[in-house]
């Protein structure tokens, strides 16, 4: 039997990587977001962004690494795993900076496909900036934006988790997984 594979995806700041974080602790198989690791490594070239760099090197390393998730997670005989965000991101922050890509990300969503979606609304009391994550609540919203066109233009019925504590937005996701 395929485990399910449902995916948590939001803007930046939303939560995504707490709920996941929570999830794992009450023992659920979680497989963590990779765009930091990603970031972490430019960084340590003398690369400070590289999503604005080089946005395509970026989304190509993205795009490479969740396949890479989305696989593996296949071999896992569990009956669920929860990925933070799913190989669509990738093209809705494409979208969002007005960039070009290349169709095999379009295959790659056609052809890697997960059973749920939760999306993460913008949520200004939550909101932070650090070093790999730089953007504005104002931007923040419109990548949320994006993200919900791109998951629902791709079949995909995005179920929103409401606000509240980590336990309640965890509890809502796992309740509607049944």
């Amino acid at each position: 039997m395929a485990n399910k594979k449902i995916v948590i995806i939001g803007g930046p700041s939303t939560g995504k990587t707490t709920i996941i974080k929570h999830l794992e602790f009450i023992e659920e198989i979680c497989l963590h977001e990779i765009s930091r690791q990603v970031t972490q490594e430019a960084q340590q070239q003398g690369i400070d962004q590289l999503f604005l760099k080089n946005p395509l090197l970026f989304s190509q390393k993205l795009i490479e690494g969740r396949i890479k998730q989305y696989t593996d997670a296949t071999k896992i005989s569990v009956s669920r795993i929860f990925f933070d965000r799913g190989i669509p991101d990738v093209i809705a922050y494409m979208n969002y900076i007005n960039k070009s890509y290349p169709s095999e990300f379009m295959d790659a969503c056609e052809k890697y496909k997960y059973d749920h979606v939760f999306l993460l609304p913008p949520w200004e009391d939550i909101h932070k900036t650090d070093n790999e994550r730089y953007e504005s609540f104002d931007q923040a919203q419109r990548i949320h934006h994006h993200l919900y066109e791109v998951y629902s233009n791709f079949g995909y019925h995005c179920i929103e988790v409401p606000f509240g504590n980590v336990k309640e937005r965890s509890d809502f996701i796992l309740q509607n997984v049944l």
